[in-house]
C-alpha cells in the first residue's frame, strides 16, 4: 500500500528565484497537505550526508556545492498516493523533458538546478522526512 506522505525541498535556485509562494500554492493546489515545513540552510556537510546515495556518482560534489549554496524550504506533505503524485506535480529531474504545468517546467533552470526535491519511494520519504524534521515538529 502506498504511503500518504512524501518529502520535498524547494532547492535553494528556487529560492534565490523567489518562487517559494508560486511552488507552495502549486503544492497545496494539487491537494497536498503540508504537515511540517521549515526555512532553513543545509551545511555542505549536512547536504553531503542527505545526498550521500550519490556520493559514487560525478556529480555528487557540484550537487552539495549547489545544495548548501543558499537557503532552502523543507516540507512533508500528506495526500493518497503521496510519492508518485508528488513526483508527477513537479515532472521529470530535466526541466527540459518536464512535462508542461510541471513545478520544475516552470521553475526550474537546468538538469542541475531543478527547483525541487521529491522523494522517490515510500521509504526514502520517511528517511528524508525523519532528516530535517523531529517527531514534534510533524502535525497531522
Amino acid at each position: 500500500m502506498a504511503s500518504n506522505r512524501t518529502f520535498t525541498m524547494i532547492k535553494p535556485d528556487a529560492v534565490r528565484n523567489g518562487h517559494i509562494g508560486a511552488i507552495l500554492n502549486q503544492i497545496t493546489d494539487a491537494g497536498f497537505k503540508i504537515v511540517a515545513m521549515k526555512y532553513t540552510r543545509l551545511s555542505a556537510g549536512k547536504a553531503g550526508e542527505f545526498y550521500a546515495v550519490h556520493s559514487e556518482r560525478p556529480f555528487y560534489g557540484e550537487l552539495v556545492d549547489f545544495m548548501s549554496s543558499g537557503p532552502i524550504v523543507a516540507a512533508i506533505l500528506e495526500k493518497d498516493n503521496a510519492v508518485e503524485d508528488f513526483r508527477t506535480l513537479i515532472g521529470s529531474t530535466n526541466p527540459a523533458e518536464a512535462a508542461e504545468g510541471t513545478i520544475r517546467a516552470k521553475y526550474a533552470t537546468n538538469i542541475g538546478e531543478n527547483a525541487v526535491h521529491g522523494s522517490d519511494s515510500d521509504e526514502n520519504a520517511a528517511i528524508e522526512g525523519s532528516f530535517h524534521f523531529a517527531g514534534v515538529e510533524v502535525f497531522a
